[in-house]
């Protein structure tokens, strides 16, 4: 009498878990600068091909840390220096790279003042010290950012109003935060993805002081699901995928 229930539970316990499968979650490892592209592309992902990626963000230095204490994902996004490290180490597959772009350092305020003048590098500095606060990050774009203002000879202003926070996301959020004259600067991606919520790009740093910031994507080679991971890198290459993330300040 019990024969037929259980043969058509453990059917039904078949068809979900071959269900499941086919339409299995796998797990990225990103730096923050992808994440606006990559919030107008997993919606598209999920919709044509069943799968849903488990993303999580960090700044490069972190995502470098994290490889080292021996963290494994399906997929890494991450600054080119970061990747070429794990390619040495053995934790990705070379073959399967593809560099979605590099992403300069841009000034952010809130959208309600004014944009203040950054056309030329001594502008730029003149608007720093006129600040109440500069926030920057501790990823790679906020090391850059450090270094630049203290050869820009602004050292001092850095000690007395220098805010730094973890991520470039967190200079947004920081800025947005203040009541007063605070600047940010970011990466360009980082301050467009807060840009709904009321953070302005006044515009890039003027190109004789600019810094890139490239990154690439890969399939790491402890990943769970290659075959997925491989199929993601294929749609974050397509032409809609490229423009979507041109969008968003990757270049």
């Amino acid at each position: 009498m019990t024969t037929r229930p259980v043969r058509s539970l453990a059917l039904l316990l078949v068809l979900t878990t071959t269900t499941a499968r086919a339409a299995s979650d796998f797990a990225v490892m990103s730096a923050g600068a992808a994440e606006a592209g990559l919030n107008k592309l997993i919606v598209v992902y999920k919709r044509t091909s069943g799968h849903e990626p488990n993303i999580t963000y960090n700044t490069g230095p972190e995502l470098a840390r994290r490889l080292t204490a021996g963290d494994v994902a399906d997929v890494l996004i991450a600054p080119v220096g970061v990747v070429d490290q794990a390619e040495n180490d053995g934790r990705v597959v070379a073959s399967t790279r593809f560099v979605l772009g590099r992403v300069g350092v841009g000034v952010v305020v809130r959208r309600s003042v004014s944009s203040p003048n950054i056309a030329t590098a001594e502008a730029l500095k003149q608007t720093l010290l006129k600040a109440d606060s500069i926030v920057y990050g501790q990823g790679s774009t906020g090391v850059y950012v450090e270094k630049l203002l203290n050869d820009m000879g602004l050292g001092d202003a850095l000690k007395t109003k220098g805010v730094r926070v973890v991520t470039g996301r967190d200079v947004g959020e920081r800025v947005l935060a203040g009541a007063g004259n605070d600047l940010g600067l970011s990466a360009i991606s980082e301050i467009k993805l807060l840009e709904n919520r009321g953070a302005k790009l006044v515009g890039p740093v003027p190109a004789g002081i600019q810094n890139y910031t490239t990154y690439a994507a890969i399939v790491m080679t402890g990943s769970k699901a290659p075959d997925v991971a491989r199929d993601f890198l294929r749609f974050l290459a397509t032409p809609a995928s490229v423009v979507a993330f041109r969008s968003t300040g990757v270049e």
